[in-house]
């Protein structure tokens, strides 16, 4: 089996505590990633981290999300799935990327969205309801309800998912680059508990160390 990843963000904001008060729960954005370590993470929202207005499909950088978002929160998931699925979902994100500025965030889909009504505008979506509809495609997992209406809290709620991390970017972003340098080999485990703060270690698991000559 294969694993790709869910990042549940929470960043401040005049949209992030609108959005917060609808869905009432502390994470109101989700990407998809190939990697627990987000190098690989796309979503719909911001095209810069500081420009709320400006929104599409873009790959997110963590290291720019933690200059806007100093105080941002994290919780990265991992999902279950084959290699097949896993091979589907990164040639659909990478053909994505490439047309992305196709993609826009459906600001008219946010009252159907408030009225439980499914709407449906080309090349829009927003970060959950996109999500929500290539994990469909792929196969990886049902929601029981139309794309359009999937929220980041249907997420949050999934029993399929397996919480990794916990904790601040910033733990995340200078664990990484403490213990594994600029390349890093995955440092989760899978079979140890969800840990808040900073990334784990597997017990006995060396960290690969990157020295610069």
């Amino acid at each position: 089996m294969a694993q790709i990843y869910l990042a549940f963000v929470d960043t401040p904001g005049f949209f992030a505590g609108i959005i917060r008060r609808v869905i009432r729960q502390k994470y109101i954005h989700v990407a998809l990633a190939l990697d627990p370590y987000l190098d690989e993470a796309y979503s719909i929202g911001r095209r810069h981290p500081s420009v709320p207005l400006i929104a599409g499909f873009e790959r997110e950088d963590k290291r720019k999300i933690l200059k806007a978002f100093p105080d941002a929160d994290y919780m990265i998931c991992s999902l279950e799935c084959t290699e097949e699925q896993k091979r589907y979902i990164a040639d659909e994100l990478s053909q994505a990327m490439r047309q992305r500025f196709r993609y826009h965030y459906t600001v008219l889909g946010l009252p159907f969205l408030l009225l439980n009504r499914p709407f449906v505008q080309k090349g829009h979506y927003t970060c959950s309801s996109y999500t929500a509809k290539l994990l469909e495609e792929a196969g990886v997992c049902r929601f029981g309800k139309h794309f359009s209406l999937v929220t980041p809290k249907d997420f949050y709620e999934y029993q399929g998912k397996h919480k990794i991390y916990e904790g601040s970017l910033r733990d995340l972003v200078e664990t990484e680059e403490t213990i594994c340098g600029r390349y890093p080999a995955p440092v989760f485990h899978l079979a140890q508990p969800a840990f808040a703060g900073n990334a784990y270690v597997h017990a006995g698991m060396k960290p690969r160390m990157h020295y610069r000559r």
